[in-house]
């Protein structure tokens, strides 16, 4: 009997797995598993926040280069806006100088400079994409001409322009310079009660 005791003293007492573990708050495999997945969706929902943020800066920085570009072509094109108005009343003096020459003088050297120079004129207003607003025969429009005269003018529709006072020109679909014209309109009719009144004192 007592040689059983002193063996039960001498065995080693297995642990109970798990028992020491729960005992002592341990996280078990399971809770391990756990928190890396939760720490795993925490670190890409920050991924995927992070990734919004610079889609966005990339999105407004695109938009923003978009803006600088359109900006600095709207003031490129007003520039040559600017500067072809200023050339149109430089335009008309040669016109008016060429036109208002006295006979036998067209046919002088310094003359044909002259033309040669409004050519050459001509030719770079053409070639920046000026062109001249047609007026003959053409019914009045308002963003295309400007009304200097009301006339009756015998042949012409009512609203048809009959002459041009001064040229107007366009840049691409943009107005340079409205065209002055002379425009026709109805011829006015005596009314009624001046017809009768005048038969009244025969």
């Amino acid at each position: 009997m007592a040689n059983d005791e002193r063996m039960d003293k001498d065995t080693p007492v297995e642990p109970v797995e798990g028992g020491a573990a729960q005992e002592h708050g341990e996280p078990t495999p399971g809770d391990d598993l756990t928190a890396l997945h939760e720490a795993l969706e925490q670190a890409e929902a920050r991924a995927e926040e992070y990734l919004d943020g610079w889609r966005r800066s990339q999105a407004e920085f695109a938009n923003f280069r978009k803006r600088q570009e359109a900006e600095r072509a709207q003031m490129a094109v007003l520039a040559t806006v600017g500067l072809l108005r200023r050339l149109l009343p430089v335009v008309d003096d040669f016109e008016r100088a060429i036109s208002t020459f006295p006979d036998g003088v067209d046919s002088s050297g310094w003359f044909d400079g002259l033309v040669l120079v409004k050519r050459k004129l001509d030719t770079v207003l053409e070639s920046e994409g000026v062109r001249r607003i047609e007026v003959e025969g053409a019914m009045f429009d308002p963003l295309y001409h400007e009304a200097v005269t009301h006339e009756e003018v015998e042949g012409y529709a009512e609203g048809q322009i009959i002459g041009s006072m001064q040229t107007g020109y366009m840049l691409e679909d943009r107005v340079l310079r409205p065209a002055l014209v002379r425009v026709a309109k109805a011829p006015v009719e005596p009314s009624q009660d001046v017809g009768d009144s005048k038969e009244a004192k025969e």
